[in-house]
């Protein structure tokens, strides 16, 4: 988990599991990280800076560490030259995909009706 999500949670911040969740996959990136390696799967940190172009390296870094830390997703480095790194969702990250495509379904019906009616 998190640093910052363990310091909430020993500091009773954390009332409820709806809290914990959005806690967990919150921020601007991790979904849409999420969702592209529940989509599309295993992905090298190359892929997924193309695939979210506006997204930062650092920043890229940063949410994979905090969904490894997590056990949403999975870093699996290989011995070779250069070194390869691919990240792919753990159990705890495929149970969220559910979650993701109704939140997808409702964003673009929401888009649709309401935003660019």
């Amino acid at each position: 988990m998190a640093n910052e999500l363990k310091e909430r949670i020993n500091l009773k911040e954390i009332n409820c599991e709806k809290e914990l969740t959005l806690a967990v996959i919150g921020g601007k990136w991790k979904l849409i990280i999420l969702w592209h390696l529940g989509l599309e799967g295993t992905k090298r940190f190359s892929e997924l800076k193309r695939l979210i172009p506006s997204i930062t390296q650092k920043m890229l870094t940063n949410q994979l560490r905090e969904l490894e830390d997590d056990q949403l997703v999975d870093r699996k480095v290989y011995a070779e030259v250069p070194p390869r790194v691919e990240y792919t969702l753990t159990d705890y990250g495929e149970s969220l995909m559910p979650i993701l495509r109704m939140m997808y379904s409702w964003g673009k019906d929401y888009g649709e009706k309401v935003v660019w009616k």
